[in-house]
């Protein structure tokens, strides 16, 4: 007669946790694609309360970062009055990207990889956490903002993690990249935002800080198109002559943009009555900024009249593109004529993140999953 052992038996899960694993999505379902419908309005929704702090000449209205004063948190309205809030405000909206730029990446994760995905991340999230406090302890001992110390620690890890991450995925990859990507450019933005406060609003770092999110909102985008496709090989479906002229049409958005955050950055609205202005000609970069403005609407107009003339599947996109960029142009000859009213500064910033999502849509469908043979 042999003796045979047995392995003990593996303790139970806390409730908590079956019921947190028990609540992860295995596939890309409707959770999923309401978070990242979140995500991509939230990324807008910061632009416009990141224009209302610059608009209203709120830029310093948090003196400190990433505390609001010396010696609050949360900004105290005698002091600081309605500056403080509309400052406090944005900062607040930045914690809201986060979270749910943090759900859509575990759930992601957890519907590809499973929990083992899942866990991995979390273990860095935490090294990176722990690593971030001892850099912010070193630099405060040595009389450094050690917050920025923090945050920057903190991206470095969530970077390495995103690699790893995705090398060790058994299945497609698209989603969890653009996942992190989010994830990795929110802990970015408040680490800009941060910057752009100790540097007392210089005009290039808010220029960047702005063109980031805009950059937020297409990946976002993206996400929202990948997640309703199939993974693997992609085909065109349109000329060659058609794609190329879709890129040159997106390099005259992106020159319309940039010009646009540089005219804006030359313009009144500095965000604090007492920033300094970058030195540039405001008038003339309004008329340039113009320039390939009007080059982005005739090229669209090609675009748009042979997609539909020749039925192509970007068609639709094109058409909601060609409305918002239309739009953008009124508002813009509209603000320009009526003296930079900040209501409409800030209703042009908002479209021009709209619009560069929607080229981005356009540019997904440009191609479509190749049909694989059982």
């Amino acid at each position: 007669m042999s003796d045979t052992t047995t392995a003990p038996p593996r303790p139970a899960r806390p409730r908590w946790a079956q019921r947190f694993w028990s609540w992860m999505p295995t596939s890309i379902d409707k959770r999923i694609r309401v978070l990242a419908w979140l995500s991509f309005l939230t990324e807008v929704i910061i632009i416009g309360t990141g224009g209302a702090v610059r608009l209203t000449g709120s830029g310093l209205g948090c003196s400190e970062w990433p505390l609001c004063t010396p010696d609050s948190l949360v900004p105290i309205y005698a002091d600081q009055g309605i500056h403080g809030l509309i400052e406090f405000g944005n900062r607040t909206m930045t914690g809201v990207v986060g979270i749910v730029a943090v759900a859509v990446l575990l759930f992601t994760l957890h519907a590809i990889g499973g929990r083992r995905a899942v866990t991995q991340a979390l273990w860095f999230a935490l090294a990176g956490i722990i690593a971030g406090v001892a850099a912010f302890a070193i630099a405060s001992l040595v009389g450094l903002p050690g917050f920025v110390f923090f945050s920057a620690v903190l991206l470095v890890c969530v970077i390495f993690a995103a690699v790893q991450s995705v090398r060790s995925l058994p299945g497609r990859k698209d989603l969890p990249v653009l996942a992190w990507v989010v994830l990795i450019g929110v802990i970015a933005q408040a680490l800009v935002g941060g910057i752009t406060v100790l540097t007392g609003l210089n005009p290039f770092i808010v220029g960047f800080h702005y063109t980031a999110s805009l950059l937020l909102v297409c990946v976002t985008a993206a996400f929202l198109v990948r997640m309703n496709t199939v993974p693997g090989a992609r085909a065109s479906v349109v000329p060659r002559w058609f794609a190329v002229l879709t890129h040159v049409t997106g390099f005259a958005l992106i020159m319309t943009i940039l010009f646009g955050v540089l005219t804006t950055g030359s313009g009144p609205h500095s965000g604090d009555a007492d920033v300094l202005r970058h030195g540039f000609d405001a008038t003339v970069l309004a008329h340039v900024h113009s320039w390939p403005g009007y080059i982005l609407a005739g090229l669209l107009a090609v675009l748009l009249v042979t997609s539909w003339a020749l039925r192509l599947e970007p068609r639709r996109w094109l058409l909601v593109l060609t409305v918002v960029v239309l739009v953008q142009v009124g508002v813009g000859v509209w603000q320009a004529r009526d003296a930079l009213p900040p209501v409409l500064v800030g209703t042009h910033m908002v479209l021009a993140s709209l619009a560069a999502a929607a080229y981005t849509v356009v540019v997904m469908h440009l191609k479509r999953p190749v049909a694989t043979t059982a």
